[in-house]
């Protein structure tokens, strides 16, 4: 067995919405994206209800792509996510069936992230990373902290910077960031400035070469 980055994640307050059809066709769809454009190991899938797992090679494929996931759902739903690195191993393939310490501490970090919604200092917390113990893996304290960050600059956007920042991590440029959006490349770039949004381009940058 070799270790992965193991995900699991679940979409935060779904069932209060008022059309959960929409939602999870939605989350069917970006999901396909997903594995599509990232490839992951163990390709993503929704498990039970809403909730879903898939395991990349790397730490930083996993924190990319989850964010990549997150920031295309925004404008209807919010996602936590718990990620693991540990061995995994396969008891069944149809319907495949998974187990292995990767996805234990992956349902670790994922309740760590839902109990942080307790704690006022905390309330953006929607990431967060644990390694299986004796694994090896990135220094969880250092990629905790900076997803502790980065989440919370992300909590503060309003629907245009998310989409503002969608379009800086697809690689557009400002001006064609303003034209899809019907605004001016000025409006981009103080968006850009007053919200923290380069911030969390180069937090992604920083976190996806984590091994």
């Amino acid at each position: 067995m070799t270790a992965v980055a193991t995900v699991i994640g679940d979409l935060v307050g779904s069932r209060t919405t008022s059309d959960r059809g929409q939602v999870h066709e939605a989350f069917a769809d970006h999901i396909e994206v997903i594995n599509r454009e990232w490839r992951p190991v163990t390709p993503l899938r929704i498990t039970v209800g809403d909730e879903f797992q898939g395991a990349f090679e790397t730490v930083g494929a996993a924190i990319q792509a989850a964010f990549r996931l997150r920031i295309a759902l925004a404008p209807v739903v919010d996602i936590r996510h718990g990620i693991g690195w540990g061995e995994t191993s396969v008891l069944r393939d149809d319907p495949r069936v998974e187990d292995g310490e990767g996805w234990w501490v992956a349902r670790a970090a994922i309740e760590t992230a839902e109990d942080a919604e307790s704690k006022a200092a905390s309330r953006s917390v929607r990431t967060w990373y644990q390694p299986a113990e004796g694994a090896g893996g990135p220094d969880p304290a250092a990629v905790n902290a900076a997803l502790i960050s980065r989440d919370e600059l992300f909590s503060r956007l309003d629907p245009s910077s998310v989409s503002v920042l969608s379009g800086m991590l697809s690689a557009m440029s400002q001006k064609a960031i303003a034209a899809e959006l019907d605004i001016t490349p000025s409006a981009v770039s103080q968006r850009i400035r007053r919200d923290g949004i380069a911030v969390i381009v180069r937090a992604d940058e920083l976190l996806g070469g984590v091994r």
